[in-house]
């Protein structure tokens, strides 16, 4: 599949400028933004690719993004992560897997964040089950990176400012070729 950084580089540049299913930012301005507050959250470097990745996902299955928002979910947490695990460790891709569990979580636990999740991603959550039953809570809350899916979840739903200026992804090539596995 040749260089796996340019591969994601090239997702970002023409992918990723498209329209973020109702968001005023593009996928890719919003992956960004993700991954410059996990910086500045000095999050360790696997969770800070974490957040710069975590919705390549929407980019890659056989279901889309806009399929998501007419109502099918297109489980782009995992398609994502399945193909990051291709080239990156579970500090990098299990988070990316369980962000959309983080939100569900998120939203049964803590009211006010279900309160002020963007139209959009109260739409979705709809499709994507809802709030956690208890049940589920204790399920999620015992997985090796559920924290580290509630910080990308937080950092997510944050950033979707339009005027904001994060790094461009080549800002990531160094972290991205150092979490590389061999």
């Amino acid at each position: 599949m040749g260089d796996p950084i340019q591969v994601l580089a090239d997702l970002f540049a023409f992918e990723g400028g498209q329209e973020y299913f109702g968001e005023p930012v593009t996928q890719a301005e919003h992956m960004l933004q993700a991954a410059a507050r996990a910086r500045l959250a000095s999050a360790p470097p696997p969770l800070i690719a974490a957040a710069l990745l975590h919705d390549i996902g929407h980019f890659l299955g056989p279901v889309s993004g806009a399929d998501l928002m007419a109502g099918t979910d297109n489980w782009h947490s995992d398609v994502g992560a399945d193909w990051l695990g291709e080239w990156f460790p579970p500090a990098v891709t299990e988070p990316v897997r369980l962000h959309i569990a983080a939100k569900r979580y998120l939203c049964a636990v803590e009211p006010r964040y279900l309160a002020e999740l963007s139209e959009a991603s109260r739409f979705t959550l709809t499709v994507q089950g809802g709030p956690m039953s208890a049940t589920e809570v204790g399920g999620f809350e015992a997985l090796p990176y559920a924290q580290d899916a509630v910080r990308l979840r937080r950092w997510d739903e944050a950033t979707k400012d339009p005027s904001a200026t994060p790094e461009p992804f080549d800002f990531y090539r160094p972290l991205l070729g150092r979490l590389l596995r061999d």
